[in-house]
């Protein structure tokens, strides 16, 4: 192949690149700012999140036009992060639990499918809010998951690009790489290294967090792949420049998030999620 031939192939690859760092510099600080607030400004961003990842796992499924699925389940979401703003953890899972029932009740077809979405985007809401709601270690943990997630993405990126070579998942994930897993590995791991040098953790237990969580954003990517390959979908929306929808930005947040905010839960209880992922 030429040079000029290859260049109308790299030129996409270019453009798309400059579009996610537009993208990233528009979003992480704003999505870093409202973190740091907390409070209801974090819940009612959360919230948003979660009816989007609902809205968008209907559309892969099929279920999009569904609106007696699609009203109760969002519904039932913001009714939900209406109570975590106002510090009622427990009527907000009274509200998602009574919502699924209904979404599961009144699904016309797939109904496995609509309830794996509720529970996906409600696991999303109720994990990032937990993992924030520590009002000392809160943030810090939070930012700890985020950095996971964009340093395992940032360093699978540049990495399986750069070195390429066997591919972890081909039949799910066609571009993704072992090259991109480690890369993505060692970027997480570099956040661990950071959270210790400012003595916000113990090197190996942040070496050992990180690592897991790692993994498991980047097993929340190969989940939602599969899911939108089982339904033939190569975009779960076009909401996001450069990136797609919210699903494709947040797959490995969900999933990580989720497993923090259960070892946090295990250590600190409901309070304290933020300080049992970050005190050891």
């Amino acid at each position: 192949m030429t040079e000029r031939e290859a260049a109308p192939a790299a030129a996409p690859d270019s453009r798309n690149l400059m579009m996610r760092i537009a993208a990233a510099a528009v979003l992480i600080p704003l999505a870093v700012a409202i973190a740091y607030a907390g409070g209801w400004f974090w819940a009612a961003l959360v919230t948003l999140a979660a009816i989007g990842l609902f809205v968008e796992w209907l559309a892969i499924v099929g279920l999009a036009g569904a609106i007696r699925v699609t009203v109760p389940g969002v519904a039932a979401l913001a009714v939900a992060g209406l109570c975590f703003a106002i510090g009622r953890l427990d009527a907000a899972l009274i509200v998602l639990g009574v919502g699924f029932v209904v979404v599961v009740s009144i699904a016309p077809e797939r109904r496995n499918w609509a309830a794996a979405g509720f529970l996906y985007a409600a696991a999303a809401e109720i994990a990032s809010v937990l993992v924030r709601l520590d009002p000392v270690k809160g943030f810090a943990a939070l930012m700890f998951v985020l950095l996971i997630v964009w340093a395992t993405d940032s360093g699978g990126y540049f990495a399986g690009r750069g070195i390429g070579g066997p591919k972890l998942w081909p039949r799910v994930s066609p571009k993704k790489t072992w090259a991109g897993a480690a890369g993505g590995l060692a970027g997480s791991l570099a956040v661990a290294v950071g959270f210790a040098a400012f003595d916000l953790g113990r090197i190996g237990p942040l070496l050992m967090l990180s690592a897991a969580l790692s993994a498991v954003s980047q097993l929340g990517d190969l989940f939602e792949s599969a899911v939108k390959r089982r339904f033939g979908v190569k975009d779960s929306s076009h909401i996001i420049p450069g990136h797609g929808g919210l699903m494709d930005r947040l797959d490995g947040f969900v999933a990580a998030v989720v497993v923090a905010a259960l070892f946090g839960l295990l250590r600190g209880g409901p309070d304290g999620v933020g300080r049992g992922l970050m005190v050891w």
